[in-house]
């Protein structure tokens, strides 16, 4: 058997700048066969996603680091073209981490857990299933229910024109609250604003973009959700409200290992006088909630209370300039990149 080639970008040092270019390396390596009980997975769509800043780094997380000179890790949708396992048919559509690469082994030793099998045909596009009916539309709904808010609240949403806070502001306007973006730029604001039909957005780009947020919320604030953290959290809190609910569920200001270039917060003080509520979370503690949350936001899509926008990068090469939009902020909602296409 003539061996196959399989492109992959493995991390050659922990990052030094959290926002410049990732420290990986394309290399083209070959398979080996499959051994008993594996299949081997195509890549097909690749989410891009913040917390892969994270992945790189030696920060303390729920899943260790990815190990200098390992695959970078990623969840990505692919297609079985070979199998050795009986739940992994070959032809079937599959979710789970395929890391950043062509091809993926999947077998009992994978670190983060096995493939799902979906639904076939597709209910959606990959693109959508990695994003507004996947972990970054789930994660939106989960922040949203924590910050639990109300008719006439004021509810701010950082990174607002991002994959998470584009859709979690529509579900909080949703619920008759007024909602504040908070967005890199002008258009990004415009679109926060005029598309996504947040009630106003502050400029996080312009030198007066503390004195926006301020006139932005003068009843202060009643609840955030909250996906850029630094000094953008570190104003809020001197905003916020008796009884305020913060859902951290994104720190991209914050990801670095090295705690010098943290931002930190001066105002913690403010939760304690205003006996408010602070609480991260991950999405991949919720998984038993994952099948019915997607069924609501499916619902919300078809009949049009729900909008969202993608970046879709062709080409795994690709794959490191698709993050670094993430952190310079020139997207609109959810950045995947389409390694292969589909085809049987």
């Amino acid at each position: 058997m003539t061996a196959l080639p399989n492109r992959a970008f493995r991390l050659r040092h922990r990052p030094e700048d959290p926002a410049g270019r990732a420290p990986l390396e394309l290399v083209e390596e070959d398979l080996a066969p499959l051994a008993d009980g594996q299949a081997l997975v195509r890549t097909l769509v690749l989410s891009v996603d913040p917390v892969s800043r994270v992945f790189m780094s030696d920060i303390r997380s729920d899943l260790p680091p990815v190990g200098i000179g390992e695959v970078m890790r990623g969840v990505g949708i692919g297609r079985v073209v070979d199998s050795r396992r009986a739940d992994l048919p070959v032809g079937a559509h599959v979710l789970g981490w395929t890391g950043w690469q062509d091809y993926q082994v999947a077998d009992d030793a994978v670190l983060e857990g096995p493939f799902a099998v979906l639904p076939d045909p597709l209910p959606a596009a990959p693109e959508d299933l990695l994003g507004v009916l996947g972990m970054t539309g789930i994660t939106a709904w989960l922040a949203v229910e924590i910050a639990d808010p109300r008719p006439g609240d004021t509810v701010v949403v950082s990174a607002a024109g991002g994959a998470v806070g584009s859709i979690a502001g529509q579900l909080v306007k949703e619920r008759g609250a007024r909602v504040v973006g908070i967005a890199g730029g002008r258009e990004k604001c415009r679109y926060v604003v005029e598309e996504l039909g947040f009630d106003a957005c502050v400029d996080r780009r312009s030198p007066d973009w503390r004195d926006q947020f301020d006139a932005a919320t003068p009843d202060g604030v009643d609840a955030d959700v909250e996906n850029a953290g630094g000094e953008v959290l570190d104003h809020l809190l001197t905003r916020i409200n008796t009884g305020a609910r913060i859902a951290l569920c994104g720190m991209i200001a914050d990801y670095s290992a090295d705690a010098a270039q943290r931002h930190g917060l001066r105002n913690m003080v403010e939760v304690l006088e205003q006996r408010a509520t602070i609480r991260g979370f991950l999405v991949s503690d919720h998984a038993d909630r994952y099948d019915g949350i997607t069924a609501e936001l499916a619902a919300r899509l078809a009949d049009g209370r729900l909008t969202h926008a993608q970046v879709v990068v062709d080409g795994l090469e690709r794959a490191p300039e698709a993050l670094e939009r993430i952190f310079r902020g020139d997207n609109r909602g959810k950045v995947v990149v389409r390694v292969a296409p589909d085809s049987r």
